[in-house]
């Protein structure tokens, strides 16, 4: 297996899932859909595939090789989706925060 596929497969096995949550995020609430909203909506989820794709770099570069050769991507994929689900999370928090206050998203 290649260096760069190797780091970055689990981004290659969780994609389709990361699609599915994004689109989770971004769909709903369905109101209010302003270009604020969704200026932010897509800051958040660039920011939680970067911050993933950085704690699997991290990981794979700190694991310690010596619990077999497969211990780095266990813990690479491991950190990665915690902090994907942590970052994605915490937007998911001040998001509804911030429309808490919008008039169109009581109604």
């Amino acid at each position: 297996m290649s260096r760069f596929v190797e780091l970055n497969l689990a981004l290659i096995l969780f994609l389709p899932w990361f699609a599915i949550l994004g689109a989770l995020f971004w769909l709903y609430p369905r109101k209010p859909r302003t270009p604020a909203r969704q200026l932010f909506d897509a800051v958040s989820l660039a920011v939680s595939v970067c911050a993933f794709v950085l704690a699997v770099h991290w990981a794979h570069m700190n694991a310690g090789h010596g619990h077999g050769a497969m211990w780095p991507q266990i813990l690479a994929t491991s950190l990665g989706y915690g902090v994907f689900l942590a970052v994605l999370a915490l937007a998911f928090v001040l998001r509804w925060r911030w429309l808490r206050g919008v008039k169109d998203y009581r109604e």
